[in-house]
């Protein structure tokens, strides 16, 4: 018998059992003409990351896919990495440099860039080290970054192509302008935020004061006002009908404007008339196209007022907007000032609010590459779970806008773009050119700008795999099957991926898109610093366990839903585990050989019990792998946990215990089937369980004998001869007798040292026949001195009932109780229950807590009151009975 620890500690295996796992490849994949590929690429963390719980979920959920495919045959492919992450990454290593009193450009171009990659050699590891704790069983050895050279390539060859295809263009266009970053961002990357501001309205006097006193317009921005070039009206607007065409006198300013008609003016909004500020906002910008009017810039790129702001030159935006609505005021122009909600543009990464702004960017037209997107989702190419996500996504396809790919940032994919000084050549190239191809002149300059982050990323699936270059991996496992991300960055990061994927290899990059939920805390707020909420991964890993967060994290994960997190979630992951340590201890220290053997074809002389769990783990390996293959990940959980935990542990290690502990059986044929079907069942439930908890598993799977990894074991295959719904329907019913009985013992409270008889009648003829097979395994589970099962039964005097679907249950009492001392002790017992009852009802009653208490507490609490009522129905019925 193998020396076998009493307990379970995961901090002594988990280390040992990863390393193993790396130094025997095991992670590791080929191509292979005798398998079929599966392949996910992770969604590449930040290079600034740390592990938080939505990594944590997300890698698990991936792990979960990766280790069943690979058990089912597959070659299964996990390629991990890292995004450079350019403005997050050049914010980080920024005010690192500035505990030293530097800013980048004290160190110039060049010399930063060695700073930052100096910085992601010293930590750009950290989250691959703590994916590895998570257990992530990911390819190691094919760890790419955004910044390598293959990937690097594969950015210039698409950016290149693109540009020669005519899909990349330069042009003056209003962006989303960060001042605090100091760079231009997609609309994905300014997000808005709903804020209460203000709604200003000022008055334009006409340049003609015998007109009338002027045109009255409203805006959010006054500050901006130093730079409009017109006042627009609808055409359709009564009010303005005589005034188009007239001149205004620009407040402060003192330039001449002329009042124009635009089929874009709201007539409902303020006052019907707007201001018309080209260079500070986006659609005054295509107002001023369709007018020929220039822009007049007013700021500087770090959101001061520069020279066409006259004295208000070198104020902060906000600082030159209370000095322009003083100076208003006091001129008698500030008609009035409304209380205005709007949503407001900030930063993804540093949260400031962004200026739209117009300046010299790079784009990318997307029209074009999303038009076979569109069609390759509406064609079923690729599928979303859950599925109302395909409605979102095509949604915002077909209203894409082109994408800004230029930032103004060092850390980066610098643009591959050079230009003659000499004679304005415009070249695109890989390298830099020697000569200007127009005037041939050496005279030739880099553009400064990098690429946006995400247009590395969204040639992630194939540049990973060796692309522009025609691989063998990229043959072999492109595209590739399932990529499990979050909603927030299915614009970002899914819905480019598919576009370039078509794009640029002809094929969508993946079958399956799988949207998880967001990690919150009880209160439903979402996790985050700012908040104090967060709950740190390797915190709870180092408490709990590994197999206790993925665990947790999946069982209270509906499809797709939100998670709802509290330290103490983690304490169901860690209880199964323990579970699973003792049972599987339990099992291996009562069987005399450690070899298992295919069951095979059940004996017809095989007992009730063992025909049951055989029936029950086929049926539980049928369900587990239907919900993993629609990834139905918590529901595939709760199948092997309620299998393990009460069909196997509760129920048939029970059965079969008096065979084990009988030494005169140890040589029957008997005890020989029962210790090969506990082995049998064993295995195979730590196979369906090991995608899920890999530590554990490996760790019992390694106490059977010294063999190899069970990673490298065969997916159990539901034999489906196995599956008798008469059986398991028959053990159902003993299952109930037995429950029943412990209930009657419980509430009259009969210690279990006492042996009592059990007397059942059938309801209907031959029913008795059935309970046969089971005799023993109620007699011993229910602690029975006699069992009696009689058609023509009649109730005994003072006794105990169960009514059950097919039978009625009595168990005598006189002799066994004082039955008036346990009529008083149980009338005692409900008047104690419904004193309790009495006081939760006052608090669920009470507005105040309702209202006032966490969402929590009042569930607890409606739960108590549940439990109470039927306590005290059941209690009832116990002293009835007794009469």
């Amino acid at each position: 018998m193998r020396d076998i620890p009493s307990r379970y500690n995961p901090q002594e295996f988990e280390k040992s059992i990863y390393s193993k796992w790396e130094k025997e490849g095991l992670f590791h994949t080929i191509p292979s003409d005798s398998k079929k590929p599966f392949t996910i690429t992770i969604p590449p963390p930040n290079v600034t990351g740390i592990l938080h719980m939505g990594h944590a979920l997300n890698n698990t959920i991936q792990d979960i896919l990766i280790r069943w495919k690979r058990m089912q045959g597959f070659a299964s492919l996990w390629v991990p990495g890292t995004d450079h992450a350019g403005i997050a990454t050049q914010n980080v290593v920024e005010k690192k440099i500035a505990k030293q009193g530097k800013k980048r450009d004290d160190f110039g171009r060049e010399k930063f860039i060695d700073e930052v990659w100096k910085w992601r050699e010293e930590y750009g590891s950290t989250i691959i080290q703590q994916l590895k704790r998570l257990g992530s069983s990911c390819d190691w050895e094919r760890t790419r970054f955004t910044m390598d050279a293959g990937l690097s390539e594969a950015v210039l060859e698409a950016f290149i192509s693109l540009y020669k295809r005519g899909l990349i263009y330069r042009g003056n266009y209003i962006i989303n302008w960060c001042p605090r970053c100091h760079t231009a961002l997609s609309d994905e990357e300014a997000p808005h935020v709903d804020t209460e501001g203000k709604l200003y309205y000022i008055r334009y006097p006409f340049k003609d004061t015998q007109k009338a006193q002027g045109i009255v317009v409203a805006t959010t921005r006054p500050e901006t006002m130093l730079g409009d070039v017109a006042v627009a009206v609808n055409p359709k607007d009564k009010r303005y009908k005589k005034f188009i065409g007239e001149k205004l006198v620009l407040p402060i300013v003192g330039r001449e404007i002329t009042i124009i008609e635009d089929d874009f003016v709201d007539k409902k909004f303020g006052t019907g008339a707007v201001k018309v500020t080209p260079a500070h906002d986006p659609n005054d910008f295509a107002m001023g196209k369709r007018h020929g009017l220039e822009g007049v810039l007013v700021m500087n790129s770090d959101a001061t007022m520069n020279e066409n702001a006259g004295r208000y030159k070198g104020m902060d935006r906000f600082e030159a907007r209370a000095g322009i609505l003083k100076e208003l005021d006091e001129q008698g122009l500030l008609v009035k000032t409304e209380a205005h909600a709007h949503a407001v543009g900030h930063c993804y990464r540093c949260h400031t609010a962004i200026e739209p702004y117009l300046s010299l960017q790079w784009f990318v037209k997307m029209k074009p590459l999303a038009e076979p997107a569109i069609e390759a989702v509406k064609r079923g190419d690729i599928k979303f779970t859950p599925k109302r996500w395909t409605k979102v996504y095509l949604n915002w396809m077909e209203n894409i806008r082109d994408w800004c790919i230029s930032r103004q940032i060092w850390w980066g994919h610098r643009l591959p773009v050079y230009y003659c000084n000499a004679c304005g050549e415009v070249i695109v190239s890989k390298t830099k050119p020697e000569r200007c191809p127009e005037c041939g002149s050496t005279n030739i300059r880099q553009d400064e700008d990098v690429l946006d982050t995400w247009f590395s990323s969204w040639l992630w699936p194939f540049s990973v795999l060796g692309w522009p270059e025609k691989t063998k991996d990229l043959e072999y496992f492109y595209p590739t099957d399932t990529l499990v991300t979050a909603p927030e960055i299915l614009f970002f990061w899914v819905a480019r991926m598919i576009m370039a994927g078509i794009e640029f290899t002809g094929k969508a990059p993946f079958k399956d898109v799988y949207l998880h939920g967001t990690v919150r805390d009880l209160t439903g707020k979402k996790m985050s610093k700012s908040l104090g909420n967060i709950i740190d991964p390797i915190e709870i890993i180092d408490e709990f366990g590994t197999d206790a967060l993925r665990y947790s994290m999946i069982a209270i994960t509906a499809t797709g839903q939100d998670v709802f997190l509290s330290k103490e979630k983690f304490e169901i992951g860690r209880n199964f585990a323990n579970k699973i340590w003792n049972a599987s201890r339990f099992v291996l220290m009562n069987i005399k050989g450690f070899k298992a053997e295919p069951c095979g074809e059940i004996a017809s002389d095989a007992s009730l019990a063992d025909k049951w769990i055989l029936s029950k783990l086929n049926s539980a390996i049928e369900a587990v792998t239907g919900s993993l293959e629609k990834h139905k990940f918590n529901e595939a959980e709760a199948v092997i946990y309620d299998f393990f935990w009460h069909d196997f542990c509760d129920w048939y290690v029970e059965m079969v215990k008096p065979v084990l502990m009988d030494n005169s059986r140890s040589e029957t044929k008997e005890r020989k089937s029962v210790e090969r079907i506990l082995l049998h069942v064993l295995e195979n439930s730590l196979k369906l369980l090991h995608p899920f908890m890999p530590f554990v598993t490996e760790a019992v799977w390694q106490n059977i004998m010294e063999r190899k990894s069970i990673m490298s074991e065969a997916w159990p295959v539901s034999d489906k001869k196995t599956i008798k719904k008469g059986i398991e329907k028959e053990m159902e019913t003993i299952k109930s007798i037995i429950v029943s009985t412990r209930n009657i013992r419980s509430d009259m409270n009969i210690p279990h040292t006492v042996k009592f008889s059990v007397f059942i009648k059938p309801l209907k003829k031959g029913k008795g026949n059935i309970l046969e097979p089971g005799r023993d395994y109620i007699k011993n589970l229910a602690r029975l001195g006699d069992l009696v099962i009689d058609d023509d039964l009649k109730k005994p005097e003072a006794c105990a009932t169960a009514v059950l679907e097919d039978y009625n249950l009595f168990i005598p009492l006189k002799g066994i109780i004082d039955i008036g001392a346990e009529k008083d002790r149980l009338g005692k017992k409900i008047a104690e229950l419904e004193k309790q009852l009495r006081f939760t009802d006052v608090r669920l009653k009470d507005e105040k807590f309702i209202t006032r208490a966490p969402e929590k507490i009042v569930e607890q609490e409606k739960e108590k009151s549940s439990k109470l009522k039927e306590q005290i129905k059941r209690t009832k019925e116990t002293i009835k009975s007794l009469d």
